[in-house]
């Protein structure tokens, strides 16, 4: 298997996330979630403008209606969720997106530690 120089930064990126290092600890959460971020980057856009990829462009997020994204294509059952992105709802979509919405599309099986989703969520809260 070829390993490419991305999946080897990417690799060491969510190690220094997940590992507690001097970086990672004691700093703002955000930096921490974009390090963990880069794993929903592979399917996520966070630059404003920039197309969507299998899934919407997350700039802007935060309050945002789930679903609600012109021009993306979402599930019917995301599609009619009624969520609003929100501190809350952002973390139980974390914890489990099949969960908090059967039947939507994204197949990410969630970030089990609540520290890690805290910080996702204080990442995407600065991405606008």
């Amino acid at each position: 298997m070829k390993v490419s120089r991305f999946m080897v930064l990417a690799a060491m990126a969510m190690g220094l996330a997940t590992s507690g290092g001097a970086q990672a600890q004691g700093a703002n959460p955000a930096v921490r979630g974009k390090l963990l971020f880069l794993q929903c980057g592979a399917c996520h856009a966070v630059v404003p403008g920039a197309p969507a990829k299998v899934g919407p462009n997350l700039s802007g997020v935060f309050g945002r209606k789930a679903g609600a994204m012109a021009g993306f294509k979402y599930s019917p059952a995301l599609a009619k969720a009624g969520l609003t992105w929100d501190e809350g709802n952002l973390d139980k979509w974390l914890t489990s997106p099949a969960k908090l919405v059967p039947g939507t599309i994204m197949l990410f099986p969630g970030l089990p530690k609540p520290e890690d989703r805290k910080a996702v969520i204080a990442y995407l809260k600065t991405v606008k």
